[in-house]
């Protein structure tokens, strides 16, 4: 008979239910079995002054991009102002300089990043398919394995969200530094998809998604193409500039989200990741899909504030990601979905929430980053449940900014007054990927990004 083990942590987040005292036990093949008393002369392990919660799922990363963090937080010369579209240009810049061997080191120090936040499952948003020229890679699937590799070294469950890119956007000069992002129709795009599928199929940490750019991005016919081929996963960009939305009006006399909805891609495997500027009509429209905010990039970049509160009013689901890697700090993202609110509308508690049970609020936004991210990615995880995955992440409760923590407001204090900083272990499918605050990759990971900035910012 399989031995199972046991995780003993003063708290943990059972099926949506902090419960205090039990222990949970963990198959001999990484599955939750349930929680308890161990029995005498179990394998247990003791984590002590610990919160245990699912693994964070970060729905919407592009992990190059870790690279530009610092290197846009001013003006370029002869500039007076800077903006998403100024923006972009460095970040192209630097999309065109990476080779197999630099997007793998990025991706790789992005990924140790995110598990030591907690994180052990990853939305790559991948657009990086060719040489800088254009040309196809001997192997098409060169740079979105590379990728994959980065996350199976560091320990992550990975969704390869493979990306579909065909034009700089609407009436556009076309862009020489976007060349390595394009394929030259439909049908090569998806063809591609299968393919990377075929490839991961014996490993059941990896999964593909399909992921039109944008409105911008992709014309309709590649939109056609897509809710033909009825997808398990679509991704997408959905209006998170109002340059985007004007665009769409142009070229099809439809917003974005009306547009997608003409199609039939708005359902329940469908994610609208940013959707800033949208109409309450669209936002009815997007009732059975996810939306997926990335607050701290689109605070960064200027985009606005989701809409979030008028979203679960409306029964979207929600989801967060961490985009251009500005930051990683998955409580931050958690908490501005209900701070930045705060600030728009002008009063507190703003999201729905149960009155007089403190961490109804608390509870409701870590769901954007655990059952909200599994269902936007089509996984099986998010939930500590039984006969689900064990992918955990353990929270420091004898951390200081934690001190005097209650248990009728564990989730609260978390979410709203902790970082990345209180998370002191991950597993992913019971393999332990982070230690006390250790990843056994965090120092070779980061000599080798170091001296891959080194090279391309000299």
């Amino acid at each position: 008979m399989p031995v199972t083990r046991w995780l003993q942590p003063d708290a943990l987040l059972w099926d949506g239910r902090v419960v205090h005292g039990p222990a949970l036990e963990v198959s001999a093949d990484g599955h939750c079995l349930g929680i308890g008393t161990p029995p005498s002369g179990a394998e247990v392990e003791r984590l002590d002054r610990r919160l245990l919660l699912p693994g964070l799922i970060n729905s919407h990363s592009h992990a190059f991009q870790r690279l530009i963090r610092g290197r846009t937080q001013h003006l370029a010369v002869g500039r007076t102002e800077d903006d998403f579209w100024t923006w972009r240009e460095a970040m192209y810049e630097t999309a065109s300089s990476l080779d197999p061997d630099g997007i793998e080191v990025a991706s790789r120090q992005c990924f140790v990043e995110m598990a030591l936040a907690g994180t052990t499952t990853v939305g790559e948003f991948h657009y990086l398919h060719h040489n800088p020229d254009g040309r196809p890679y001997e192997d098409r699937l060169e740079l979105a394995l590379r990728v994959i590799s980065a996350a199976r070294e560091v320990g992550l469950r990975i969704a390869l969200l493979r990306v579909g890119y065909a034009r700089p956007g609407f009436r556009t000069a076309p862009v020489p530094r976007q060349r390595r992002f394009y394929d030259p129709d439909p049908d090569v795009f998806l063809a591609a998809v299968e393919a990377l599928t075929a490839s991961v199929k014996d490993d059941d940490r990896v999964s593909v998604g399909v992921a039109p750019h944008s409105v911008r991005a992709v014309p309709r016919s590649w939109l056609e193409a897509v809710a033909q081929a009825r997808p398990r996963v679509v991704h997408m960009h959905v209006a998170e500039q109002p340059k985007e939305v004007e665009a769409s009006v142009a070229e099809y006399g439809r917003r974005p989200v009306e547009l997608l909805a003409d199609l039939g891609l708005l359902d329940e495997r469908f994610t609208a990741v940013h959707a800033v500027h949208v109409l309450p009509s669209e936002i009815a429209l997007l009732a059975r899909s996810t939306v997926c905010a990335c607050p701290s990039t689109e605070r960064d970049l200027g985009d606005g504030i989701v809409p979030a509160d008028a979203m679960v009013e409306a029964g979207v689901t929600l989801a967060i990601g961490s985009d251009s890697q500005t930051l990683l700090e998955p409580f931050e993202d958690l908490r501005a979905l209900e701070s930045d609110l705060r600030l728009i509308r002008g009063r507190r508690v703003v999201l729905p929430s149960v009155p007089g049970e403190v961490d109804s609020l608390a509870a409701r936004l870590l769901g954007a980053a655990t059952t909200g991210g599994a269902r936007s990615l089509g996984l099986d995880v998010g939930t500590l449940a039984p006969g689900r995955p064990a992918d955990l992440c353990a929270v420091r409760l004898d951390h200081p900014s934690l001190a005097g923590t209650q248990q009728d407001a564990v989730l609260a204090t978390v979410i709203f007054g902790a970082t990345s900083a209180v998370v002191s272990d991950t597993w992913v499918q019971g393999t332990r990927v982070v230690r006390d605050g250790r990843h056994p990759l965090q120092e070779s990971s980061a000599k080798a990004f170091e001296a891959l900035s080194r090279r391309m910012f000299a």
